[in-house]
């Protein structure tokens, strides 16, 4: 299963709801794209101030170590760990991205892939009354903690698999 986060785009002018077509889900976990083609999947994000950001470390850190009279094979092993970590982190870089253009976080959704994670958040958003969504809309709000549907049974007392105390036999 895998983790996403669902991010609200910011209104439009005229707008009074926000539309569901636009809303983005962001899969937590490693992105081999982002490893292979960094720097194309920046582009493609319109990660502008991440690809600045990444393009100056690797530029760096490249001129530091040919300053430092290093070899090939350690500056390309340094590349490939710089590229793993864009990969690692690819998630965090498009919501720190969305978060800079004013989409909200609104939730947190797990599914087998994007389209189970996608019904499920809009079966959920769509039963929600309107009002109690723009509730919790407000800037730097965490987005809600869904409630359990069922209530737990209340605790009798005995801990673990043990019968219920003076219960038959």
């Amino acid at each position: 299963m895998s983790i996403y986060t669902v991010h609200e785009p910011p209104l439009r002018a005229a707008q009074a709801a926000p539309d569901p077509e636009r809303f983005l889900f962001v899969r937590d976990g490693f992105s081999v794209w982002a490893v292979v083609f960094s720097v194309l999947w920046m582009l493609r994000h319109r990660m502008w101030l991440v690809l600045l950001i990444y393009l100056i470390v690797a530029v760096g850190v490249e001129v530091a170590l040919r300053f430092a009279g290093v070899q090939s094979g350690v500056m390309a092993v340094v590349e490939l760990l710089i590229a793993l970590l864009v990969g690692i982190e690819a998630g965090n870089l498009r919501r720190f991205t969305l978060a800079r253009r004013g989409w909200k976080n609104v939730a947190v959704v797990s599914g087998t892939n994007l389209e189970d994670a996608e019904r499920r958040f809009f079966d959920v958003w769509a039963r929600e009354p309107r009002t109690r969504r723009e509730e919790h809309a407000t800037p730097g709000s965490p987005p809600p903690v869904p409630q359990p549907a069922v209530r737990p049974p209340q605790s009798s007392g005995v801990i673990g698999l043990f019968p219920e105390p003076e219960a038959p036999r």
